[in-house]
C-alpha cells in the first residue's frame, strides 16, 4: 500500500495540474491532529471544481490514483443549507488504499468560506491541500469538536431504553417462525446499532469524558470500553441455527441491561428495571412456544 504522505503528494500534484480543480481539502482522521492513524486509514478528500458534472459523466479520472478494484458513486444531492449540488464516490484501489472523494462546485466552498461557522465535516478537522483562489484560506478554524459525544438528557435515555425493549419480542417471533433475515436485522442492526451502540458510547464517555469521538458505526469504540464489556459484546454474535439465535438475543438483552444500568447510575437517571424484567420474562416464555407452520 502507498504510505499516506506519498498518496497525499500524488493528490496534490494531480489537482495542481488540472485547471478545473480549484481547491482540495483533506478531512476525517488524516486531518485531525493526534488522531490514531494506521495503514488502513482512508483518504477523505473534498475536491472543489468549477463543475461537478464532467466528473460524474466521465469517471475514468479515479483511475489516475491506481487500479480501481471497486467504486461506489453517490447520487447528486442538493445541500439543504446552500442549495448547491454535490456528489462523491468511495473508491477501493487494488493496491490497498482507499479514497473517499466528495465533489463540490466552487460555489459550495464560497458559501462556507463566507460563513462564521463550519459544517460538521470540516469542523471535525481539515487540511488544505490546494487553494488556487484563496477560498479555503477564508474558512473558519475547526474546533475539532464535531461528532463528539453529547451527554443525553433523561428523556433521551429513557426513550432509548424503552425502544430497545420493543425489539426482543419481535426477534423471538421471527426465530419461532424460522425467519432468519428479519430476526437478524432487528437483533444485529436495530437493537445493537440503533440502541445498544449509543448506550455503549455513553458508557465510554462516562469513563473518558464527553469530548471523545467515536467513529461511524462504533469504529474505535473498543479502546474506550472495559475489556469485559467488549468481550460480552463479542459474545452476542454467534453462529447460525435457532439455538444460537436465542442465545444471541438473551446475551444482547443482558449486556444492554447491564450497560444501561451503569449509564443511568453515572448520570443520575432511573433505569426502568420493571420494563426489563417483564420483557425478559415474556421473551423467555416465548422460547417454549410452539408455532404451527404457516
Amino acid at each position: 500500500m502507498p504510505n499516506h504522505d506519498d498518496l497525499t503528494r500524488r493528490l496534490i500534484r494531480w489537482g495542481t495540474q488540472r485547471g478545473d480543480v480549484r481547491a482540495m481539502l483533506l478531512t476525517s482522521t488524516l486531518a485531525v491532529p493526534g488522531a490514531r492513524v494506521d495503514s488502513l486509514s482512508d483518504h477523505d478528500v473534498i475536491l472543489v471544481v468549477r463543475d461537478i458534472r464532467p466528473y460524474l459523466e466521465d469517471r475514468q479520472w479515479i483511475e489516475d490514483f491506481g487500479e480501481v478494484l471497486v467504486a461506489y458513486w453517490d447520487p447528486v444531492t442538493v445541500d439543504p443549507g446552500t442549495g448547491v449540488e454535490q456528489s462523491g464516490n468511495v473508491v477501493q484501489y487494488a493496491a490497498g488504499h482507499k479514497i473517499d472523494f466528495t465533489l463540490w462546485p466552487t460555489g459550495q466552498l464560497e458559501r462556507i468560506a463566507s460563513s462564521t461557522s463550519l459544517p460538521d465535516e470540516l469542523d471535525a478537522g481539515y487540511r488544505v491541500l490546494i487553494d488556487k483562489d484563496g477560498l479555503a484560506d477564508r474558512l473558519a478554524t475547526p474546533s475539532y469538536s464535531a461528532y463528539s459525544l453529547r451527554r443525553p438528557d433523561d428523556a433521551t435515555y429513557q426513550l432509548n431504553v424503552n425502544d430497545f425493549f420493543v425489539g426482543p419480542p419481535y426477534v423471538a417471533k421471527c426465530i419461532l417462525r424460522g425467519d432468519l433475515l428479519p430476526a437478524r436485522w432487528c437483533l444485529d442492526y436495530d437493537m445493537k446499532h440503533v440502541y445498544l451502540r449509543p448506550m455503549l458510547e455513553w458508557r465510554a464517555a462516562c469513563d473518558h469524558g464527553w469530548s471523545i469521538r467515536i467513529g461511524a458505526l462504533g469504529k474505535g469504540l473498543r479502546r474506550y470500553l472495559p475489556a469485559d464489556i467488549w468481550s460480552a459484546l463479542e459474545n452476542t454474535y454467534v453462529g447460525g441455527g435457532s439455538e444460537g439465535d436465542w442465545e444471541a438475543l438473551f446475551r444482547t438483552m443482558a449486556l444492554y441491561g447491564r450497560v444501561a444500568r451503569e449509564v443511568g447510575e453515572r448520570l443520575g437517571y432511573r433505569y426502568p428495571g420493571n420494563l426489563d424484567a417483564s420483557v425478559s420474562t415474556f421473551v423467555r416464555q416465548m422460547r417454549d412456544w410452539r408455532v404451527e407452520p404457516r
